[in-house]
């Protein structure tokens, strides 16, 4: 037995033929009517060249090409060749210009400029405090946690189903607070690099050497070779419109924010170790984001993190942190199908959900890096809609089905599985959302990212391999690759579904 995911239908059901929206329905009658207009003036040779212009403008405004329309690719070229002559792809952060003046002051490239970074007061027995990141840019702020979950692979159908249930419980729980506007969960793998092996070997590795140590070096070789190292993390976002009118309650300015901001990260965390089975959440500091930012875009600098860290805590005088002003790439350059940033090059694809149903922990294979030096990360995204636009949106879908099935009995046009399927899902989400049941529109993001010394394309095809091989269909994320990395790389609120931040 497994546990099959399929309840989710298309965002909008149309109502009228073929699946036409409005827009272009409108769009297609408007290049028709000059036909019919010059036939009835019996001007056949103008009737002709309006009908092939008509054809023309039809094929532009319905059909699809890689996801978008040909409006929004012509549209998305011109800004994106606009962006590159203005300069404005293009990135140097102030430390390698030689311009830092505050060190505590985020430098970062393209839709992470925006972002400012807050010390929350202190919390817990520990007293840590949670970093509190405001997006200007998107009118968000949001906090993340660093997650440990013991993973699906050896788990049964019944334990599967209780975890999908708890994220469910999550999900609807962020949404009767009516705070929270998306929850992101945020894998990276990497190859180990034997930083903490080598550092524990040092310190307990007595006498000379011999056949023994040399046995265990090779093993040590082949076993960091064959291994990865897996970083989970969650962030919670909510919007400055809802922020803004709790925090009024508890008083005013960062403090009062951080206050709502941490009754929510309890109820999170209640549901992330309950529910999820998740057996440690650490709310990251501000350090600790800063090293999750600067090893998402150089991720060879964890060696030299780490053994800063095992020096400080033998005693020796040395800076363990990342400065914010660093905490960014020294350079990141946006390409049409790939995101360049210091000695590292990335790609992106989107995931888009089989008709036949997804299988709960599909993704782990997306995740597997295939040759030294390749890291793979993933974002698994859930939009929450308010209660008001849930229902607004769930009567407007179905009075749609309604309409389009009335009128295709009407028409005695044959009715495809695929539309009563998607009819049937429908009214089965306006069902749930009168109980009480969240809704979520979810995406995914993968990114492999390899040195510059290693033809990126050729991962981005194995990436494609991979996803293909998980069950579900990809989509590579051509002129958005920064912003695809920064969402599904840096654990910082940064979400595809907002237009501040892209």
């Amino acid at each position: 037995m497994t546990v099959i995911y399929r309840d989710y239908s298309k965002a909008r059901i149309g109502w009228l033929p073929f699946g036409l929206t409005g827009w272009q329905a409108g769009v297609i009658v408007g290049s028709v009517l000059p036909v019919f207009i010059a036939l009835n003036r019996g001007a056949w040779a103008s009737a002709g060249l309006l009908l092939l212009a008509s054809v023309a403008v039809t094929l532009v405004t319905v059909v699809p090409v890689r996801g978008r329309s040909a409006t929004g690719w012509l549209v998305a070229s011109i800004a994106f060749v606009t962006g590159g002559v203005a300069g404005w792809t293009r990135f140097r952060s102030r430390a390698a210009r030689g311009g830092v003046e505050n060190l505590d002051q985020a430098d970062l490239p393209g839709s992470l400029a925006g972002v400012e970074i807050h010390e929350g007061p202190p919390s817990g027995l520990e007293g840590r405090r949670v970093a509190l990141i405001q997006n200007h840019a998107a009118r968000t702020w949001a906090v993340t946690a660093a997650i440990v979950h013991p993973g699906l692979g050896m788990r049964d159908a019944d334990e599967r189903s209780r975890m999908a249930q708890g994220l469910a419980d999550l999900i609807d729980q962020a949404a009767r607070g009516e705070l929270v506007d998306e929850v992101l969960f945020l894998t990276r793998t990497v190859p180990e690099d034997g930083a903490e092996r080598d550092q524990w070997t040092a310190r307990h590795r007595r006498g000379p050497g011999g056949q023994v140590r040399a046995i265990n070096n090779d093993l040590q070789q082949i076993l960091t070779g064959a291994s990865v190292r897996t970083e989970t993390f969650v962030t919670v976002v909510v919007p400055e419109t809802r922020l803004g009118k709790a925090a009024r309650e508890a008083g005013r300015g960062i403090e009062a924010r951080a206050q709502v901001l941490y009754g929510v990260m309890a109820e999170i965390e209640a549901q992330l170790k309950g529910g999820m089975g998740c057996t440690n959440i650490t709310w990251l500091t501000s350090p600790e984001l800063a090293v999750a930012c600067r090893t998402g875009f150089a991720p060879g600098d964890r060696a030299g993190i780490v053994d800063a860290l095992t020096a400080a805590a033998a005693g020796v005088e040395v800076n363990t942190q990342v400065p914010w002003a660093m905490a960014g790439p020294s350079g990141a350059d946006v390409v049409a199908r790939h995101y360049s940033h210091d000695a590292w090059n990335s790609i992106s694809s989107t995931l888009r959900l089989p008709v036949k149903g997804a299988l709960l922990g599909a993704l782990a294979p997306i995740l597997a890096p295939r040759a030294t030096g390749e890291r793979r990360s993933f974002l698994v995204a859930y939009p929450i809609l308010s209660q008001r636009k849930a229902a607004r949106a769930a009567a407007s879908g179905e009075w749609a089905a309604d309409v389009g099935s009335a009128l295709r009995e009407k028409a005695r046009m044959r009715q495809s599985t695929k539309v009563r399927d998607e009819v049937a899902q429908v009214r089965a989400r306006e069902e749930r959302l009168s109980r009480g049941s969240a809704m979520t529109q979810p995406y995914a993001v993968c990114t492999v990212t390899v040195p510059k010394t290693l033809r990126v394309a050729e991962y981005g095809r194995r990436l494609d391999g991979a996803i293909r091989a998980a069950g579900f269909a990809g989509l590579r994320l051509d002129l958005a690759q920064d912003v695809a990395f920064a969402a599904s790389v840096v654990p910082m609120g940064i979400s595809l579904t907002r237009r501040g931040d892209g």
